[in-house]
């Protein structure tokens, strides 16, 4: 051996390179992150690192691991939880309503050997998870109207979405832990603007019916004040005679050379007499 090697050093040290890479692929090492399926020959024998619900990610099962080089193959599958998003589509409510519809769903593979052998590999997993998402969250939404959307009762529509979900993605090898709606739109052009200008119109209709009520509001408690304020204005002047001619004597020279209270006063051109009646508060011949 050592005469081979001294002989032919070139070749010795390309087959002790090949050795040596020979024995490193055999003890893969497992990230904590990932699941490794051992295929042989195209048929999956074993699982490193597999998920456990009462095992945290980084417990037994990572690091070094064994295989035979050549003949057996590593698949690695995410340990993580995974997110796929539902193409967005149109869903009918129960009030006739076109929505466009755009949700998305967390997951976590705990059966990497039964996603092997459905899916072959997480992207043709997640090919297949999109259809059925669509599908379950097409169905629920069909259920329920566009209001309900708006309020808490959406989060029990999400969890009966999730658990039909479940179901079928058990079928995969995998755990489905939340669905969510991104964004819940109208659809663009004549249903949108349809749906606005019946809002519109709603509002309108609404805050006339506030206007008018508060007009009256207003009206009876300018009605109810006047009513206190003639009273008070009886009781006071048939006390006084002289105030109340003063009063309204100062009364009739606001609206007369000022104008109505809250409008702008308008030019007023008078010509009398200084000896004028409608003058004697001013030269205090009524007293």
């Amino acid at each position: 051996m050592i005469a081979f090697i001294r002989q032919r050093p070139i070749v010795s040290a390309v087959l002790g390179f090949f050795l040596l890479l020979l024995v490193a692929s055999s003890f893969p090492i497992i990230p904590e992150t990932k699941q490794a399926v051992i295929v042989r020959f195209g048929n999956p024998v074993r699982v490193y690192n597999q998920y456990r619900p009462d095992r945290p990610i980084g417990g037994p099962g990572a690091g070094i691991n064994w295989r035979i080089p050549i003949a057996e193959q590593i698949v690695w599958i995410d340990k993580r939880v995974l997110d796929v998003d539902m193409q967005p589509q149109q869903v009918l409510s129960t009030d006739q309503r076109r929505l466009q519809v755009d949700a998305f769903a967390r997951y976590r593979i705990v059966n990497p050997l039964l996603m092997f052998i459905r899916a072959r590999s997480e992207a043709q997993l997640q090919q297949q998870l999109k259809p059925i998402l669509g599908s379950e969250v097409r169905n629920e939404l069909g259920k329920v109207s566009f209001a309900s959307l708006l309020t808490p009762e959406r989060q029990g529509i999400m969890d009966s979405v999730r658990t039909n979900l479940n179901r079928i993605a058990g079928q995969y090898g995998v755990e489905i832990i939340d669905v969510r709606i991104k964004k819940t739109d109208l659809p663009t052009g004549t249903p949108l603007e349809s749906a606005f200008q019946r809002m519109r119109s709603a509002r309108e209709q609404e805050a006339r019916s506030i206007r008018a009520q508060g007009n009256k509001t207003a009206q009876i408690i300018q009605a109810e004040a006047d009513a206190e304020a003639a009273k008070t204005y009886a009781a006071s002047f048939g006390k006084d005679p002289q105030f109340y001619d003063f009063y309204r004597a100062m009364q009739s020279y606001r609206l007369t050379f000022i104008g109505e209270p809250g409008k702008p006063p308008a030019p007023t051109t008078i010509v009398l007499s200084p000896q004028n009646d409608y003058l004697k508060e001013f030269t205090g011949r009524s007293r």
